[in-house]
């Protein structure tokens, strides 16, 4: 799995990691939206969490790609690679990759939803994670930076990625009684925990981790 160009277009933009301004002027905005009022602190806090989302994406590819070939489901985790990667690469996305960090909140969300409704979609199959499910609270996060109307539109993105790749019926066809577990287990295909976590511990602060 080749994430080189991500890989470079996450250094041309996170290479240097003191934050910028518009990116905790934007965290700042957020938080008013939440009603809090977030201090310096948890600001830099924010936007290391930002970077920290951004920089797991390709990490997640290989994951993904590795877990797919294990199961059977190469071809439709190809197409979606594939697409995921289409929209790093192109430039005139939802938020434009000119904006510097902030630019690449979209293709990050992107990858990283479509990565784990392919998990969740097998979890429901199967009663196993595809791998590690520890994405669904830092992808809330996420969503509450980028905002409405872009978050609907980056959602629909991701909808229409799963119909198109087939991903759904293919993970429905693995589905035998005889491979469906039980669902109280927390174990991923790697019967070794999870392979990697972001943290957002300290979000409250910014009103991220808010229902």
């Amino acid at each position: 799995m080749d994430t080189s160009t991500i890989d470079s277009m996450i250094a041309d933009h996170c290479g240097d990691h003191h934050p910028e301004p518009e990116l905790l002027d934007l965290l700042a905005a957020v938080a008013e939206r939440e009603g809090v009022e977030p201090g310096a602190d948890d600001l830099r806090l924010g936007a290391h969490f930002v970077r920290g989302y951004i920089e797991h994406v390709p990490y997640m590819m290989k994951v993904a790609w590795t877990a797919a070939v294990n199961v059977g489901l190469e071809s439709q985790m190809k197409q979606i690679l594939e697409m995921v990667e289409s929209y790093w690469v192109e430039g005139d996305d939802v938020i434009p990759d000119e904006l510097g960090v902030i630019g690449l909140l979209d293709d990050a969300y992107c990858s990283l939803t479509s990565l784990q409704a392919v998990s969740d979609h097998y979890q429901l199959q199967t009663g196993k994670h595809l791998f590690p499910s520890d994405l669904g609270a830092a992808n809330r996060a996420m969503r509450k930076i980028i905002g409405e109307p872009y978050g609907s539109e980056l959602d629909r993105i991701v909808i229409m990625t799963m119909r198109e790749t087939g991903l759904i019926e293919a993970v429905k066809s693995l589905a035998s009684e005889e491979k469906k577990l039980n669902f109280a287990t927390n174990s991923t295909i790697w019967g070794h925990g999870p392979a990697g976590e972001l943290g957002i511990a300290g979000l409250e602060n910014l009103g991220l981790l808010k229902n």
